[in-house]
């Protein structure tokens, strides 16, 4: 399947499918996905660095936090991200918990494109989708 992402058909929000050989891969491609809804990621530098650390009852509920994690650095910090490392995806007893590196810096108007503004993850028509040859994840970006 390879990795990467596509951004599909929907009325009035963002709504993207992230491809990956692995769970691992395909939900880095969903962080890049929704970089590039924000701005041109190859303007990106990686400066700075953050591990994250995230926990889902089931693989729904973890991309949710995932995503709502990049958004909260961002409207927190002004951090975007460039460079994504999911180290881990693991069941943990009753949940998952995803752990992962990422580098960017803080978002600059005058070097980085500022396209659209991401307001919140949701679940609306998330699909988790396991094939032959790798992930799908489905999501829809509220704007």
């Amino acid at each position: 399947m390879g990795g990467g992402y596509e951004f599909l058909e929907h009325t009035a929000d963002v709504y993207i499918a992230a491809y990956g050989s692995s769970l691992e891969e395909a939900f880095e491609n969903a962080a890049l996905a929704f970089l590039e809804v924000m701005t041109d990621p190859k303007s990106v530098e990686p400066k700075v660095k953050r591990r994250i650390k995230v926990e889902g009852i089931d693989l729904y509920q973890l991309l949710y936090n995932w995503l709502e994690e990049l958004l909260t650095y961002f409207d927190a910090e002004g951090l975007l991200f460039s460079k994504v490392k999911v180290e881990r995806i693991e069941k943990a007893d009753d949940h998952y918990v995803l752990e992962a590196e990422v580098a960017g810096e803080p978002f600059d108007p005058e070097r980085h494109e500022s396209r659209t503004l991401v307001k919140a993850a949701t679940y609306h028509m998330m699909e988790i989708i396991e094939g032959d040859k790798g992930y799908t994840l489905k999501f829809v970006l509220d704007i």
